[in-house]
């Protein structure tokens, strides 16, 4: 789902990421370190191009996308569709993030989470996969 995201996303074949699937105990202490948020979250993302540029980074490698899989086992149940369709919606999720896409206002949400239907559409985890 991360190389199929990464073609759809332009000429990223070649670029590298890391995923970490992990748990909400593990999730909530990054996002209360890095965020300042004390709870658990589905995805966190952490890009390689935030910040000055070091000169290490040659545009090919994005970051790191964590996911707890608690929170995928919990909302594939309360959005009533399948475990892999909710890993590969916060997989996708996190790697638009590490590109700069954000979610702050309504219009970027939308554009958001249109994109990532459309990446998760090609790859066959539509909402209705059970």
């Amino acid at each position: 789902m991360a190389a199929a995201a990464l073609v759809n996303l332009g000429d990223l074949e070649d670029a590298q990421l890391s995923i970490v699937l992990t748990d909400d105990e593990t999730i909530r202490e990054l996002n209360r370190t890095y965020r300042g948020v004390d709870r658990p979250t589905d995805v966190l993302s952490f890009s390689q191009k935030e910040g000055e540029d070091d000169g290490m980074n040659d545009g090919l490698l994005l970051g790191d996308v964590v996911v707890s899989l608690d929170r995928v086992q919990n909302q594939a149940q309360e959005y009533g569709h399948s475990f892999e369709r909710e890993l590969g919606f916060l997989v996708v999720h996190g790697i638009l993030h590490l590109l700069g896409w954000d979610h702050e206002k309504s219009d970027d949400e939308v554009r958001m989470m249109a994109r990532t239907e459309e990446i998760l559409g090609g790859i066959g985890l539509t909402r209705e996969a059970r």
